[in-house]
């Protein structure tokens, strides 16, 4: 199976703007903004999608959700607020085949989802 674009990333085969990286995850600026700020973080180990989590994932997930805020906080948007996506699967708007989550932020988000 040929690597994923966000594998490629992970690898240095094709560069990024990275704002975070430790052993499990790595962060980096969306090419295609849908907001001032919109930050793509992705765990290192390839997940298709949420839908595919295991057990074990459980504590990767977890922590990437303290590194969102972390990188909330960094960006000065922690306090104002910020909005996370996670699209799961072809209708639910998934584009590349590796689980990530999408950090939005720098102005109103428009008017609640749900």
């Amino acid at each position: 199976m040929e690597d994923c674009i966000f594998c490629k990333i992970i690898k240095r085969e094709i560069p990024a703007n990275i704002v975070y990286e430790d052993n499990e995850i790595i962060a980096f600026k969306d090419i295609q903004p849908a907001a001032p700020i919109h930050i793509l973080v992705i765990p290192k180990k390839h997940i298709p999608s949420l839908v595919e989590l295991t057990k074990e994932d459980e504590v990767i997930v977890g922590k990437i959700y303290t590194i969102i805020n972390k990188i909330a906080e960094e960006q000065g948007v922690k306090e104002k607020g910020y909005r996370v996506i996670v699209n799961c699967g072809k209708d639910g708007g998934q584009e590349v085949g590796h689980l990530h989550f999408h950090l939005l932020a720098g102005k109103p988000l428009g008017e609640k989802i749900v």
